[in-house]
């Protein structure tokens, strides 16, 4: 785990950052659409997990822009850019209806990538603790609701609390107008991302997903 430390001075949102450090501290949330459409087929085609590809594509987006990979230390009161972010996945457990953490490494080879986090899940499912830990400080939270393609969802912090990495949920793929549809929240504070950087993980995402599919991976 690496990491460079952000000079807030020269800091391109320093402004920004103190404002929403010092006087409004809280999050910005978006929700929006994802067409998933041709992700399917090419999970389908290559007999390879939706799910895992959507994951891949999605911690390969956020590790694409400093902004995304930021950090506030409290211990020693500094504003950080991780050189790499990994995805913390998730396992439902019918039987109890709880939740185990999955630690999934990210590699930008999709293939070490994609069998490593099969290999995570599978591991995970031998296991009903929740085991979630300290030992993984550059990990973003990145969570599938399988069970509703939601319109809206929020999730919230203690007032004050500086976490700068995304938190990402998505729900259920649905077809709208012959196209499938999917549900994508990005949260992330404001702090360190408005609006605009948000909108730009959709943007960043969709291309990574025309690439993907076709065979530029």
């Amino acid at each position: 785990m690496n990491y460079k430390v952000i000079d807030r001075e020269k800091y391109y949102r320093n402004g920004v950052y103190r404002h929403f450090t010092e006087d409004c501290k809280c999050s910005v949330s978006m929700t929006a659409r994802v067409d998933v459409t041709d992700l399917v087929k090419h999970s389908k085609e290559t007999g390879t997990k939706f799910y895992i590809n959507f994951l891949y594509l999605l911690s390969k987006t956020l590790n694409s822009r400093d902004d995304y990979r930021m950090q506030y230390l409290w211990q020693s009161d500094e504003l950080i850019c991780y050189d790499v972010i990994n995805p913390t996945q998730y396992v439902f457990h019918e039987d109890t209806e709880t939740c185990t953490p999955v630690y999934t490494t990210y590699y930008e080879n999709y293939n070490e990538f994609y069998k490593n986090a099969v290999a995570d899940v599978e591991a995970a499912k031998q296991t009903h603790e929740y085991l979630l830990d300290a030992d993984h400080p550059n990990w973003f939270d990145a969570s599938y609701v399988s069970w509703l393609s939601y319109d809206s969802l929020n999730v919230e912090l203690p007032d004050g609390y500086l976490y700068f990495l995304p938190i990402v949920n998505w729900g259920k793929y649905r077809e709208e107008n012959g196209r499938l549809m999917m549900p994508l929240t990005v949260r992330l504070n404001h702090a360190i991302a408005d609006g605009y950087l948000v909108a730009i993980v959709y943007r960043l995402l969709e291309k990574e997903i025309a690439e993907f599919c076709g065979g530029n991976t």
